[in-house]
């Protein structure tokens, strides 16, 4: 037979999704007439919504990076158990409390069993704290706590293991509310180093400050019983290793009154968080450019609502606004979510990303397991480049406009695999606090302009309540079994003008591109259900093959557009048989196909063509409906 299966798919198969490991992912600009559209070439789709967020910059001072501290002539602090010795000036000691009066920098030594180091400059300039082997506890408030002053610097000196423990219950002045952590500040503070810090935090949070805390290097563990790192303002972080236990959020920056503040902007070092509310927390939003960031939250994605069982996280008792009810989301911001580089990988019992508003892919290496959304954006949802593999969801992606750029993206899904659905997806399903509410009418969008989209949903594969339309880029969809979804659902049109799709799953509910697209698709329906893993072959009539495909799941029937299909031409459709080659995602390039038996033969006459038995939509609404059990409220 004579190959043309290159002119399809093979160039955009070889970036696919094999090992899904890499953040890199190189696309050419067209492969033998299938165009990949690239960010800098896509005219990107209008959104439903306007949203005016621009990402804040994080400026980082000198003293944020620079570690080379003299500890030989800085004030020396030591700590004698019950007592402080202190030697220079600039600080008093009252008993076991210590308090810092006067900009410069101090050196912690020793081990204090109950007492507290207090920063309270009058002048409000800057303060640096090295901890040189200090272990620092207090039976009734913050060991550390700075009441007062323009920075303070925690520096963790080279190869020194430290440690700050509080108590239960904190002794407060009457109304008061902080200090409110182990580590507090009602101003900017930054921690670096090289040494190690351990934050046994059982009273509230870990480390926390009313302002800016930024985190530049050092080893930190933080065991906190409510939030790990809080900063009001924000959170920045570029170096360091992490290590984060959390009874609330493990980050959280919740300023709600300023739009440049309250955000969380992660660009460097190593995350590991394990919270029972949402492992990064921010009012505004959250930007991640670098690093290594694992999280785990709600007990993972084994403790979904969709278990009778889901667990209590839902029910603790936390002060919330309207944008920042309790839930166990992996990341979550109330304007925007960024992620342009880095390492992610998320466990949540929650949606694993989420934004109120916006969310955007530009590059990185995603992968994600959710008992929810892998990723929710209440308005706009764009995908532009990166790796992103979610490999447990009830939905996989959501939005009220989904616009795919490029990227490499893998989809497993209990439900739908893309849905674009309007309305405010506060937390969760199955009667979580803020759960999903969809409004029934709305500018609801889905856009395909470029990249590798595989799906393989127990629902709708995609699902739009409202138009979709595709330009280019390569869409594979292993849909449902049952007859009330199909592998395409849309409720408006389905315009193909580029790119190749294949989509296939039941029949009863099965739909095809749209006769107002300019790109020919074909609708086979088979008689009965076919097993999974069946080839699905597609050839011209003088033997040019154009597609050999293996469904994962059961089938009966499948949805196919390319630019190798020609009108005017007929082509035999075939099922079982053997196959060579390379097998990408069930879809087989580089071989040979032989021994099937032919089970329809068809010839292009129209936009959209049908044949075989069942009750395809030759490009129509198909009213897919939620499988019995996973209805959203």
């Amino acid at each position: 037979m004579k190959k043309i299966m290159a002119y399809l798919l093979t160039g955009l198969l070889v970036l696919s999704l094999v090992g899904c490991a890499s953040a890199t992912v190189a696309y050419p600009e067209s492969t033998s007439g299938v165009s990949v559209a690239t960010p800098a070439t896509v005219e990107k789709t209008a959104s439903a919504v306007t949203v005016t967020y621009e990402p804040v910059a994080v400026e980082y001072e000198n003293e944020d990076l620079d570690d080379s501290v003299n500890t030989a002539t800085a004030a020396a602090i030591t700590l004698e158990g019950n007592t402080i010795r202190f030697e220079g000036t600039g600080a008093e000691v009252n008993g076991s409390t210590i308090t810092i009066t006067a900009a410069g920098a101090y050196n912690v030594t020793g081990i204090l069993n109950d007492g507290q180091i207090i920063v309270n400059t009058e002048d409000k300039e800057k303060v640096v704290l090295i901890l040189s082997g200090a272990h620092i506890n207090s039976a009734s408030s913050a060991p550390i706590y700075v009441l007062n002053a323009e920075k303070t610097v925690i520096t963790l000196a080279d190869g020194t293991e430290n440690s700050v423990t509080d108590a239960s219950a904190y002794v407060l002045e009457v109304g008061a509310t902080e200090p409110n952590a182990a580590v507090f500040s009602n101003d900017d503070l930054t921690i670096n180093g090289n040494g190690a810090l351990v934050v046994n935090a059982s009273y509230r949070n870990g480390i926390a400050t009313d302002d800016d805390l930024k985190i530049t290097g050092g080893t930190i563990t933080v065991n906190a019983a409510n939030d790990g790192l809080k900063g009001k303002s924000s959170i920045a972080i570029k170096d360091g290793t992490l290590t984060i236990t959390a009874g609330g959020d493990g980050l959280r920056s919740d300023n709600a009154e300023d739009a440049e503040k309250g955000f969380i902007a992660i660009e460097g070092g190593y995350l590991e968080i394990i919270s029972e509310l949402d492992g990064i927390h921010a009012e505004t939003s959250v930007l991640v450019s670098g690093g290594d960031i694992n999280i785990v939250t709600g007990g993972g994605s084994a403790n979904s609502s969709m278990h009778a069982g889901w667990g209590n996280w839902g029910t603790r008792n936390q002060t919330t606004t309207a944008s920042s009810a309790a839930s166990a989301k992996g990341i979550k911001a109330a304007a925007a979510v960024t992620i342009t580089g880095g390492g992610i990988r998320i466990n949540s019992s929650d949606d694993a990303l989420h934004s109120n508003s916006s969310f955007t892919l530009d590059g990185g290496d995603v992968q994600v397991a959710s008992g929810d959304d892998g990723i929710h954006a209440d308005a706009t949802l764009e995908i532009n480049g990166g790796t992103l593999n979610i490999t447990q969801s009830y939905e996989g992606i959501e939005s009220a406009v989904i616009t795919l750029n490029d990227g490499a993206i893998h989809i497993t899904a209990s439900d739908d695999g893309i849905n674009t659905a309007g309305g405010a997806d506060g937390s969760a399903l199955g009667g979580r606090p803020g759960q999903n509410m969809f409004a029934a009418t709305g500018d609801y969008r889905l856009s395909i302009n470029g990249g590798y989209v595989y799906v393989d949903a127990a629902g709708d594969g995609l699902d739009a309540n409202g138009t979709i339309d595709m330009t280019g880029g390569m869409v594979i969809v292993n849909g449902p079994t049952e007859n009330m979804n199909g592998a395409l659902d849309y409720l408006g049109s389905f315009t193909i003008t580029g790119g190749a799709l294949i989509a296939v799953g039941s029949a009863g509910m099965a739909q095809a591109p749209s006769a107002t697209s300019t790109q020919y698709s074909v609708l086979v329906n088979f008689p009965s259900m076919l097993a999974a893993g069946t080839l699905i072959h597609i050839e011209s009539t003088d033997g040019s093959e154009i597609l050999t495909f293996a469904p994962t799941k059961n089938f009966q029937s499948v949805a196919f557009s390319s630019p190798a299909l020609q009108n005017g031409l007929t082509y035999n459709v075939l099922v079982g048989g053997q196959a060579t080659g390379v097998s990408t995602d069930g879809l087989y390039s580089g071989g040979n196909y032989s021994g099937g038996t032919q089970a329809s033969s068809l010839t292009i006459s129209s936009i959209v063509t049908g044949a075989g038995a069942g009750g395809g939509s030759m490009g129509g609404p198909g009213g897919g409906m939620p499988r019995p059990g996973s209805q959203r409220p």
